[in-house]
């Protein structure tokens, strides 16, 4: 059975829905990110998993049992949110010996555990400094530490990592990742970014307007996106309408040979940069001019008009190194590498 089973899950603020009938599976062991944009209703779905928030309709279920009523500190899950909210007032100790205090551990048990959640976040020996003392990335850390020190069933992150520079956020997404694995906890991080996501789940949950638009391995989301939404949103995508054509797919810029359209009328199609072939000269099955070139040190951004069409290509820098703008050259898209979408816009 699964860990978290979400069944038909609806949350609404008077007229507004922020969560539309959601439905998921959640196996026990696994790291799960609810992804999207601001305001499709991920954090709403994360607060009421965590009982902080009350759905509407629909049941949470944890390890088989209904938990819907049930108080957010009878839950038996650890949470960090993107504040942190640690208590400066308090030592490194006492911020993670919290939960375990209002649970009635006594000072030796406390101190013992203290000291193996430190060791476990690679900061042994703290735990009488102050929150003030630490830096962003030693404060995460704590945040993660207070959070497990319940050994809960289940771990929620909301935007954990956004705080941080770039560098560091990198380091940490590593961190948790392989903290995870190791502990083999069910863990949900909600987040905007997709590298993030991408980077460090076994499983995405791409969600718009209170919906989810796809569950499913980071790579087959990217590869094979259930919908343009997806397509797009996961990091770059060419999105081109098509029609069926004698041998292919025709558009504006001309034909994919080979791709097969099940389809009457123009559809649209999704594919990936890093699968545009650009070569020189005009012999190819669709004609293009670059109009912008963008070096990204291992490798080149190519935007050319395919007819009306904007098409991205990415390509190693030294394997194009002639290129220019205002250079004709001609594109391959290979049809294996190109998702159809259906008239509703599904695959």
């Amino acid at each position: 059975m699964s860990g978290l089973q979400l069944a038909d899950i609806t949350k609404r603020f008077g007229a507004v829905t922020a969560v539309d009938g959601i439905s998921l599976n959640v196996d026990d062991g696994t790291f799960v990110c609810l992804l999207g944009p601001s305001g499709c209703g991920k954090t709403t779905l994360l607060r009421m998993i965590a009982g902080l928030e009350d759905p509407t309709s629909g049941d949470i279920r944890l390890q088989g049992d209904r938990i819907n009523d049930t108080p957010a500190h009878k839950r038996n899950l650890g949470m960090v949110f993107q504040s942190l909210a640690l208590f400066p007032h308090l030592t490194i100790g006492e911020n993670i010996a919290y939960p375990l205090r209002i649970r009635g551990a006594n000072r030796a048990d406390c101190e013992a555990r203290v000291r193996e959640l430190l060791d476990m976040v690679q900061l042994p020996g703290i735990e009488n400094r102050t929150i003030t003392q630490l830096s962003g990335g030693q404060r995460q850390r704590v945040a993660i530490a207070r959070a497990l020190a319940v050994s809960p069933q289940l771990f929620l992150l909301d935007e954990p990592l956004s705080a941080l520079d770039a560098k560091l956020r990198e380091a940490m997404q590593v961190e948790l990742r392989q903290l995870q694995q190791r502990l083999g906890i069910t863990t949900i991080v909600v987040t905007h970014d997709q590298r993030e996501a991408m980077s460090m789940s076994d499983q995405i949950v791409v969600m718009s307007n209170g919906k989810v638009e796809q569950m499913a391995s980071p790579i087959e989301a990217y590869k094979r996106p259930a919908s343009p939404f997806v397509a797009d949103f996961l990091g770059q995508a060419n999105l081109i309408k098509v029609t069926k054509a004698d041998g292919g797919a025709a558009f504006s810029g001309g034909l994919i040979p080979g791709l097969d359209i099940p389809y009457s009328g123009q559809v649209l199609i999704s594919v990936r940069p890093e699968d545009v072939v650009v070569a020189e000269g005009e012999d190819g099955p669709v004609k293009a001019d670059i109009v912008f070139i963008r070096e990204m040190g291992s490798t080149i951004e190519i935007h050319l008009n395919a007819g009306s069409d904007r098409v991205i290509a990415l390509a190693p820098p030294k394997s194009h190194c002639d290129l220019h703008v205002g250079t004709s050259v001609s594109l391959t898209l290979p049809p294996e590498a190109c998702v159809v979408f259906g008239p509703e816009g599904a695959h």
